[in-house]
Parts: C-alpha cells; sequence; structure tokens
C-alpha cells in the first residue's frame, strides 16, 4: 500500500518585495512557474513517521521532523485524528538549497500523498489552507502552471500561458538560506522607501501570448541584489549565461540557483554546455514550463478506520 506524487520546481519570473510587515514577513507579488525538474514522494503505511531521501545532494535534506514533508503529514492527520504513521521517501531531483521550491515541492507532494493513501478526502480548499500553513511557496507546489501569489506568496490567482517557456538553471556550489537573503534585502533597504510590489502588466502580457522575448525584457528578482551581496560569484554565472545568448538571466528566488531564459529548446542545450564550461557553477539543467503541479502517479490507497 503505497502512493507516489510527482511535484515540480518553481522559477519566480517577477519576484516584488515589499518592506518588513511586523510579523517579519514581506508582503510579494511573486509570480510563479512551475518547470519540468522534479522530485518524487512516495508514502507508505508504517509503525510511525519517518523520512528518507535519495537524490543529488540527499545528504543536505533534514529527515527529522522539521522536514516540510514530515510537518505535512503530521498537520493532514492532525486534522483527522489520526496517527501520521508513514515511511515519506522523497526521490530528490529538484535543486537542494537552490531558490527553486524543492523544500515546498515535497511538503505538497507528501500531503497530496498522504491524503490519497489514508482516503481522508480534503477538499482543495483545505489542502491549500495546510499547504499555506507549512510555507509561502507550498501552495504553488500543488497547483502548478503559472500563478501569481500575494501576502505572503500564499494567495494564488491561476495566470494564463501562451506557451512554453526554454530554460537552463545553473546550481551553485554552495546554498543560500532564504531568511538570510531576506535579512539582507532589509540591511541593504535601510533608510529608505519600498514600494508595494505588484505584478508588472507587460510580465503577465508576456507570459499570457507565449512571448519569450517579452518575457525576458520583464523578468525581475528584487531579491537579486541581496544574494548577489551574499554569494558575490553568481555574478559570474550570470554572464556567462548571457554571453552563450540567452535572452535573460536572473537569480532564481533567494537563490543561488541561476536562471537563464532562452529562445526555443535548442539554445536552452547551447546556453547549458556553455555554462558546464564556463567553471563558474557547479552543474546545470534545462527544463521547460509551465508544468502541472502536485500529480499522483501511482495510487493503492486505504480509507482511514
Amino acid at each position: 500500500m503505497s502512493v507516489t506524487v510527482r511535484v515540480p520546481a518553481k522559477v519566480n519570473v517577477q519576484l516584488g518585495v515589499g518592506a518588513a510587515r511586523p510579523d517579519g514577513f514581506h508582503d510579494l507579488a511573486n509570480v510563479f512557474l512551475a518547470v519540468g525538474l522534479y522530485d518524487e514522494v512516495t508514502v507508505t503505511p508504517a509503525d510511525e513517521l519517518r523520512v528518507t531521501c535519495e537524490g543529488p545532494d540527499a545528504d543536505q535534506v533534514p529527515l527529522d521532523r522539521t522536514n516540510l514533508a514530515a510537518r505535512a503529514a503530521i498537520a493532514l492527520a492532525a486534522r483527522r485524528g489520526i496517527e501520521p504513521a508513514v515511511h515519506i521517501h522523497i526521490a530528490k531531483d529538484i535543486p537542494v538549497a537552490g531558490g527553486m521550491a524543492g523544500g515546498s515541492a515535497d511538503g505538497a507532494g507528501a500531503l497530496l500523498a498522504c491524503d490519497t493513501l489514508w482516503g481522508t478526502g480534503a477538499s482543495r480548499a483545505e489542502l491549500l489552507a495546510i499547504c499555506a500553513e507549512l510555507g509561502s511557496d507550498v501552495p504553488f507546489s500543488l497547483v502548478g502552471g503559472a500563478a501569481l501569489g500575494i501576502g505572503r506568496g500564499e494567495l494564488l490567482t491561476a495566470l494564463e500561458t501562451g506557451g512554453a517557456f526554454h530554460w537552463v538553471f545553473a546550481m551553485a556550489g554552495r546554498g543560500l538560506s532564504t531568511p538570510a537573503v531576506f535579512r539582507e534585502f532589509d540591511r541593504l533597504a535601510e533608510g529608505r522607501e519600498i514600494p508595494e510590489p505588484v505584478a508588472r502588466p507587460e510580465l503577465l502580457e508576456a507570459l499570457a501570448k507565449g512571448d519569450a522575448e517579452a518575457l525576458a525584457a520583464a523578468l525581475t528578482n528584487d531579491l537579486q541584489p541581496a544574494a548577489l551581496s551574499l554569494f558575490p560569484e553568481l555574478a559570474d554565472t550570470l554572464a556567462a549565461g548571457r554571453d552563450a545568448g540567452a535572452l535573460a538571466a536572473l537569480v532564481s528566488g533567494s537563490g543561488p540557483t541561476t536562471a537563464f531564459l532562452t529562445r526555443d529548446a535548442e539554445t536552452a542545450q547551447k546556453v547549458a554546455g556553455a555554462l558546464r564550461a564556463s567553471g563558474t557553477c557547479r552543474t546545470v539543467r534545462t527544463a521547460a514550463g509551465p508544468v502541472p503541479g502536485a500529480t499522483v502517479l501511482r495510487a493503492n490507497r486505504r480509507p482511514v478506520g
């Protein structure tokens, strides 16, 4: 008896960041695009909750109850008055600590897998509410496609896309802490007025038309200066991708993964090859988006009770 869910990575085609709120969070205008790099999360009944992980950088993934996948199982079980007695196995392919929501993806994947395994019958709204409790990026990992996230990024509106966008992702030699990047954003912003973040109309129009060149001209990430301040070497990676023919280059989310939008799949392969040869990054991947969010691949479930 087990359920396997596939869940994608994301790239932020716009990450607008407002001033720090009294609760320590920031209001965001976060335009997400799900891309075809995936983790697979499998849940199986067990005597007690445990987490295992395999894949690139699996040794960096926490295997205790702080893991978002474990927290998702605990949250759903608590709502149903049952024990979260499952073995959660994560097969990772999304970069760890790379700004592509790998941990959030695992949380959304585990939530959908447990809901399916236990037959809880949770509504989409209930699942999204649990996702929002787990973290700002988790709801989008469940939904996928393209969406605008406001508030902390958890309040989603689906967006139209007119076609596929082709990306290259360069993974850095070390990670960056998202809280540290936000703290650096606040430090760099001291003494100046931070406008309320809003989605750029020209970016939304480019997504709707499937226009890669227009999207490239509209890409923004307000966290990029903070990420570069903490990890200056990323500037060399960004330059190498631009020089190789990318339409645009930016830090993905809070980093340190860098993302390169290309005209087509052929150009993506060319840029990827140049980045591999540049010596400015650890590994390079190509992917296209949008793709669906968390999806059940295999299920053999039983009802609770």
